[in-house]
């Protein structure tokens, strides 16, 4: 006899349940002395490509920085950054540069005034092209009241400043930093290790 259309049929018997046997437990891999080895000697590879050829470490010598930086501290500076372009330099950028006046010393300084900007200082206040500039990194502990005539940065060079700008010698008494001194942008600090951190 047929069904009826529609209706559900009981089986006549349990389904049937394949099951395949438990896998046999593989051996855990790189525990050896062998890949323990070759995993450092990785580490150290990539660790020296990125100091020699993208991050240098550098120390900080002197205040002209504080309050963000301060003298004996330890940073890293991307070498690489700079490379990608002529004009990836944007203006609060903390840069490190041969010194103009003696290139075998090198500076860290903050970009104030790019290629063909105007820039001001008036009783201490910043002043790029008419606007007074934002500079939030510099106390006003360690500002000065000094002024100077407007200049126009050449095509090419650029306008830095200290934080510190009490005791940073800087583009207002040695003048402009040309682009091909520029050689790095300061990234990290990692010492000590209390302050580890990006640069700001």
């Amino acid at each position: 006899m047929e069904p009826p259309e529609g209706s559900l049929m009981e089986p006549e018997q349990e389904p049937i349940v394949l099951s395949a046997p438990p896998a046999a437990p593989r051996p855990a891999a790189g525990l050896g002395p062998i890949s323990l080895l070759r995993d450092v000697a990785i580490s150290v590879a990539l660790a020296v490509i990125l100091i020699v050829f993208i991050y240098q470490p550098v120390k900080v010598e002197g205040t002209s920085m504080m309050p963000g930086l301060t003298d004996q501290e330890r940073i890293f500076v991307n070498k690489y950054e700079y490379r990608l372009g002529e004009n990836n330099i944007q203006r609060g950028d903390l840069v490190v540069f041969h010194y103009p006046k003696d290139p075998r010393e090198s500076y860290i300084k903050r970009v104030v005034g790019l290629p063909g900007d105007s820039v001001r200082i008036l009783a201490g206040e910043v002043y790029v092209n008419g606007k007074k500039l934002d500079e939030p990194y510099v106390l006003d502990a360690y500002r000065d009241h000094d002024s100077m005539e407007r200049e126009i940065v050449p095509p090419g060079d650029y306008f830095v400043l200290g934080d510190h700008r009490n005791s940073s010698s800087d583009s207002r008494s040695w003048g402009f930093v040309a682009r091909d001194e520029i050689y790095g942008k300061a990234v990290l600090v990692y010492w000590p290790l209390a302050k580890i951190g990006r640069v700001h």
